[in-house]
């Protein structure tokens, strides 16, 4: 069989990706200098949730809606990204279930993989628009600092120096928490995030996020947080009272 013969890469070529490279990450750097996080927990919950995801590999919660679960996990993965532990964090990945609402389907979205995942990750974007500022969280995503990914992209892959956020876990069946969680490469940490009482999965019993608290809570290098005291709810006050309906239904 014939060998087959590579060209040799031009060195104005090797010098242009060079030059691109190095712009890419001064902006990097540029960016991650002028980000300031600051985190206030107003409940003894949400700082177990903190210290959770300071402390372990893995940190999974369940809390009541408005407790901050989400807000707090990406404000300390801001912190994380920017840390003086140079290479160690390289990026956010945002992994969330795209299921929709009981009897609220929307039909096929055209358009390009992100914008398909646009609407479903729009609440994480939020939560890096209050704590960074719009044009930043902008600037963020065209870098690469932070990603999306949708749970059937993420199979196959190994992500390293990375830190890991699965929103609404409740509605991720077991075997794809299993393939989610078996993804976190070296250097990275792995926040799963969702609400047990809030599944809109179609077989309920399929719901996760109860099994892996409850199978995780005793290992090391694991942390199980829940924000389930009303207490825990400091978005809106009312939100307490209309949990507390709902749940004497």
């Amino acid at each position: 069989m014939a060998r087959r013969k590579f060209k040799e890469i031009p060195e104005e070529d090797i010098q242009e990706l060079h030059a691109f490279l190095e712009k890419t990450n001064k902006e990097e750097d540029l960016v991650l200098s002028t980000l300031s996080v600051n985190i206030k927990c107003r409940t003894e919950n949400q700082k177990k949730l903190i210290n959770s995801i300071k402390q372990n590999e893995i940190t999974i919660c369940s809390g009541l809606p408005g407790t901050g679960k989400t807000f707090l996990s990406c404000a300390q993965a801001l912190k994380l990204l920017k840390s003086k532990n140079p290479g160690k964090y390289k990026r956010i990945v945002l992994i969330k279930s795209v299921t929709t609402l009981k009897n609220e389907e929307i039909g096929f979205l055209k358009g390009s993989l992100e914008e398909k995942m646009e609407p479903y990750i729009d609440s994480f974007m939020d939560n890096f628009r209050k704590l960074i500022g719009k044009a930043r969280t902008g600037k963020l995503r065209s870098l690469g600092l932070v990603e999306v990914l949708p749970i059937a992209f993420a199979r196959g892959r190994s992500i390293d120096n990375s830190i890991i956020i699965i929103d609404e876990a409740q509605n991720i069946s077991t075997d794809n928490i299993r393939t989610l969680m078996t993804r976190i490469g070296d250097d990275s940490k792995m926040v799963i995030l969702g609400d047990v009482k809030q599944k809109d999965i179609r077989n309920k019993k399929d719901s996760a996020l109860e099994l892996v608290l409850e199978k995780f809570k005793d290992i090391p290098n694991f942390g199980c947080v829940e924000l389930r005291n009303p207490n825990d709810v400091v978005r809106n006050p009312i939100i307490k009272t209309i949990e507390e309906v709902f749940e004497n239904l």
